[in-house]
């Protein structure tokens, strides 16, 4: 199924770093780079290559049998700090289809311009993308109002299309939009499996309707609104259940607060009656630490699922996010 690109000898001759590239795409050691191996040899299967691994989830959970996944970001990898290699680089050329998160990783967004392969799906581009900060879905009025609109929080970094959030699949509503988007895809890219496209992602569409409901009723009555996380990525989940996410940094997890920033946290978690800082599995803690023993709080685990390891609560993207609801509820003191 996988249409390989072929490339004559003279314009090799003339073009010898991409010559390199193509000739690493066959090498036999490309077989083990990527959690799902070198696209391209998929045994008659689509040949599926997905950036990181909340699209990755969604490729396999719909492709089901009928696809071949790699994926460009090996598990304990933080997404956002990713930079490609040439055999990664090889890997998007050879693909027959390529899912990403345009705003996430920008060194995959400008690889994957470049490989011009014609399946290729932004999810972004499945569902709405809105703005978020270091604090949604709250206002604490002017004795804060004035600092946030200041100061925008010193260091704090915006990612996506004009400071748009693109962490979309931590709202299982707007995950299921994009998963609906993807089997439509599928279904295009290879019709003669369409009818299993279209199975699979009505079920993975009904268990993310299930997980949506699980977590309204879980958040519906809490003690408190507000949690306090390391980065600012579950704006999309607080706007969906009426909640306030107060974050250390800004959008981007390498963010660096401001002081003021620390002491507008410590009278908001007052205020607010948060007991927990949130931290995350891919990223250092010492930041949340620092700033639940500076206010006397607890810390737990929010895990904004962009990777899978030992250390992830649970062995998917449901069974993480229930884990998440879980430290909601313990955190805002569900009732």
């Amino acid at each position: 199924m996988n249409i390989r690109r072929l490339i004559p000898t003279a314009t090799l001759a003339g073009s010898l770093s991409f010559g390199l590239v193509a000739l690493s795409a066959c090498s036999p050691s490309d077989a083990a780079d990527g959690a799902g191996g070198a696209a391209g040899k998929s045994g008659g299967k689509l040949a599926v290559v997905a950036s990181f691994y909340p699209m990755q989830y969604l490729a396999e959970e719909i492709g089901g049998d009928h696809v071949d996944v790699s994926t460009l970001t090996k598990p304990g990898v933080e997404p956002h700090e990713l930079e490609l290699g040439t055999r990664q680089a090889a890997q998007l050329g050879e693909a027959d289809y390529i899912l990403f998160l345009k705003g996430i990783q920008p060194a995959v967004d400008e690889a994957i311009t470049a490989a011009g392969v014609p399946n290729t799906v932004d999810a972004a581009s499945l569902t709405t993308l809105e703005k978020h900060g270091s604090e949604v879905g709250h206002d604490h009025g002017d004795e804060h109002g004035d600092e946030h609109a200041g100061e925008e929080h010193a260091g704090e970094e915006h990612e996506g299309e004009a400071g748009t959030d693109p962490h979309i699949w931590l709202d299982p509503v707007k995950y299921a939009e994009v998963a609906k988007g993807v089997g439509a895809s599928l279904e295009k890219a290879d019709p003669d499996n369409a009818a299993a496209y279209r199975k699979n992602t009505t079920a993975l569409v009904e268990r993310l309707t299930t997980l949506d409901t699980a977590f309204k009723e879980g958040l519906a009555d809490t003690s408190t609104k507000t949690f306090i996380t390391t980065h600012s990525a579950f704006g999309y989940l607080a706007e969906r259940y009426g909640l306030t996410q107060e974050s250390i940094s800004g959008l981007s997890p390498e963010s660096e607060p401001s002081p003021a920033r620390i002491k507008e946290l410590r009278s908001i978690a007052a205020e607010d009656k948060v007991g927990t800082v949130f931290f995350e599995t891919l990223v250092s803690d010492k930041t949340a630490k620092t700033v639940a023993a500076d206010s006397g709080l607890r810390t737990d685990v929010l895990d904004p699922i962009e990777g899978i390891t030992e250390k992830s609560k649970g062995a998917d993207y449901v069974e993480v996010m229930k884990s998440n609801l879980a430290a909601l509820e313990k955190a805002l003191g569900a009732k």
